[in-house]
């Protein structure tokens, strides 16, 4: 039988990752151009405060924002280690109930009533441990000190394995990712929960009876700079803040280091905001912005925010308050970054009494400084709080506004086949993407049907750099601009079949779609959106959204995520939102790429796909 082929490329030809991201850069950067001119119209102090209360509204509104209730820390304190000097103590809070945060608090050993600093940590992977330097002298020149475990890091492993004694998914990093797309589920940041375990940590200071809780500040480094500039925007408890390694602008972060989940909550540029605006939420209290000559949170991104936010501080009247200092090195605290933290607690919240030089301190290994008897932290995990979150949506109008929103942007690639002759064909779009199709394509073409391939947007090149959480950094950028990488999936194949529907070999009511693995959560968003599909096989597709929720471990979410779809339904939703249209779902797995046993209408094959019988070449 001959073939004729037809190739329809909307825009130019298929975009790759790298042509999607050119194309997601221009409006991010449109959009902070647009935001760059608003802040330019301040020039009083009550317009900057006016700012301020729309900017507090939109940050929390893209965390989802913070818990209700301050539950009952039930502190603890596991015993303490006498440093000469300064004693450490193990403690343990939680930050909700049977969610446990384990730290270690550095306090001066004479009696007394000190400032404390809060010391949120970075994405090393022993946690608290790493902060000895600093907190050690921070203790020793007058401060109560206190550094804590983020969830996935330390004591507070997710996914732990005690046959292993570890995580069974690799670092902190990667623990962060995994529960960023389950809170994204339910309309939520990660941001939401490592912002509240240091408002907590700060409760926790604030009961203790040495801490003069009008005099407390926060420092960290990287993914703890990240935290330290959260928790002092958001708690107006912090007097003083400096973050280190991480203050940049989105003009240069958004095609370069984008951080994790926590880092970089959705809609955060579409809301007009930047990171400057966390600094101009704390103007006009000391801050200071710590950089190093060779990091990848480069000098350059954060001169923009520094010079944006002076222009802030002189508003006030208070630019003694806004300091940046430039360390040598790569990314990190090098000596004249960790002086400069000593010496702007010093100035700020001990009246400038004290030398900010950097004392020798010997550090101790990291299990002694373990709260738990093993080192791992018992309670609940972030998973099990993240599905108790609760909400209503309607899920016809997300399904409709997600593929709309998203329908812009550089093309997809639809391949025709069509056998030769004249009249209308049933016709199946295939979306190529954890599998080849041309087989399947050649096979269709045969029986008389027309096969049209389709390579959706973004499609990478090769495996993801961390296996599980598959391309968060495509959609983590996409969800920052107020785009979404399932919704511009599904809309690729909704135009698909809107261009078949035109094409005269086409019959419009015989439009399929096959889609396989996370493929088909696209597909059956684009069936809901797109009444012109009238028939929809998934093969080895997930079952269940609210099933990622049964596991600290799961597989490609980030591919699939529809922020807050889980507070509307799920896919067995979506399905009959698309009745009395045909859905035919083989092999439904979970999200590890099992095949799950269900009742009901599912469909189990057996032996070699390509028998003889395989559903995808039936009528």
């Amino acid at each position: 039988m001959h073939v004729r082929l037809t190739c329809f490329l909307w825009l130019t030809s298929l975009a790759t990752a790298d042509e999607l991201l050119q194309w997601m850069e221009g409006i991010a950067q449109r959009q902070l151009a647009e935001r760059r001119k608003g802040i330019e119209q301040i020039r009083s102090v009550e317009q900057a405060e006016a700012r301020k209360r729309a900017v507090r509204a939109k940050i929390l509104g893209v965390i989802g924002g913070l818990p209700a209730e301050r539950t009952p820390l039930r502190a603890q304190v596991a015993g303490s280690v006498d440093r000469g000097g300064f004693v450490i103590e193990k403690v343990q809070f939680e930050s909700l109930p049977n969610y446990r945060v384990t730290a270690n608090l550095y306090r001066p050993k004479p009696p007394g009533r000190y400032p404390a600093v809060l010391i949120p940590m970075g994405h090393w992977n022993q946690g608290k441990a790493a902060a000895q330097l600093i907190a050690a002298n921070l203790a020793l020149k007058g401060f109560i000190a206190m550094a804590y475990d983020p969830v996935g890091q330390g004591e507070r492993q997710q996914a732990y394995d005690p046959r292993f004694g570890r995580s069974l998914v690799g670092g902190g990093v990667e623990q962060h990712l995994l529960a960023g797309a389950q809170a994204l589920l339910v309309g939520q940041s990660l941001a939401r929960y490592r912002i509240w375990d240091g408002m907590r940590a700060l409760d926790y200071l604030t009961s203790r009876a040495d801490v003069d809780s009008q005099r407390m500040g926060v420092t960290g480094c990287s993914g703890g700079g990240t935290l330290t500039t959260y928790i002092a925007a958001l708690d107006e408890r912090v007097k003083v803040a400096a973050p280190a390694c991480y203050m940049n602008s989105f003009e240069k972060l958004f095609s370069g280091p984008t951080g994790d989940s926590e880092q970089s909550p959705p809609r955060f540029l579409a809301e007009g905001l930047d990171q400057a605006d966390y600094v101009e939420l704390f103007a006009p209290k000391p801050w200071l912005i710590l950089s190093t000559e060779k990091d990848y949170f480069t000098p350059e991104g954060a001169r923009i925010v520094y010079e944006e936010a002076a222009r802030w501080y002189a508003i006030y009247g208070a630019t003694e308050k806004l300091r940046w200092v430039v360390g040598p090195g790569p990314h990190g605290t090098p000596l004249p970054v960790r002086e400069a933290i000593y010496g702007w607690m010093i100035r700020w919240l001990k009246d400038g009494q004290g030398s900010a030089a950097e004392e020798t301190i010997e550090p101790v290994p990291q299990h002694q400084l373990w709260v738990t008897p093993k080192g791992q932290v018992g309670g609940r995990e972030l998973y099990e709080i993240i599905r108790e979150a609760r909400g209503h949506n309607d899920l016809r109008q997300l399904v409709l506004r997600l593929v709309k929103e998203n329908r812009e942007g550089p093309g997809a690639h639809l391949e025709v086949h069509a056998p030769a002759g004249s009249g209308r064909r049933r016709a199946v779009i295939l979306v190529e993407w954890d599998r080849p199709v041309q087989g399947e394509a050649q096979r269709l073409t045969q029986q008389g049907a027309v096969a049209a391939v389709l390579r959706v947007r973004g499609k990478r090149g090769g495996p993801a750099p961390l296996p599980l959480p598959g391309d968060w950094i495509t959609n983590t950028r996409a969800m920052l601009i107020g785009r979404n990488l399932a919704g511009m999936r599904a809309s690729d194949i909704a135009q698909a079949a809107e261009k078949l529907a035109g094409d005269d070999r086409v019959d419009q009511g015989k439009i399929e779609v096959y889609a396989s693995g996370v493929s088909g959560i696209w597909a059956l968003l684009a069936m809901v959106a797109e009444p012109r599909i009238q028939k929809l096989w998934l093969d080895g597709t997930p079952y269940s959204l609210r099933a990622a929720l049964d596991s600290p471990v799961h597989r490609d979410l980030h591919e699939a995520v529809v922020p807050g779809m889980l507070l509307a339904g799920d896919l067995s939703d979506l399905v009959r939102l698309a009745a009395p249209r045909q859905v035919v779902w083989t092999d439904p797995k979970d999200w590890m790429g099992n095949v799950i046993p269900l009742p009901g209408p599912w469909r189990y094959r057996s032996g070699d796909d390509n028998a003889p019988g395989f559903p995808l070449v039936g009528p």
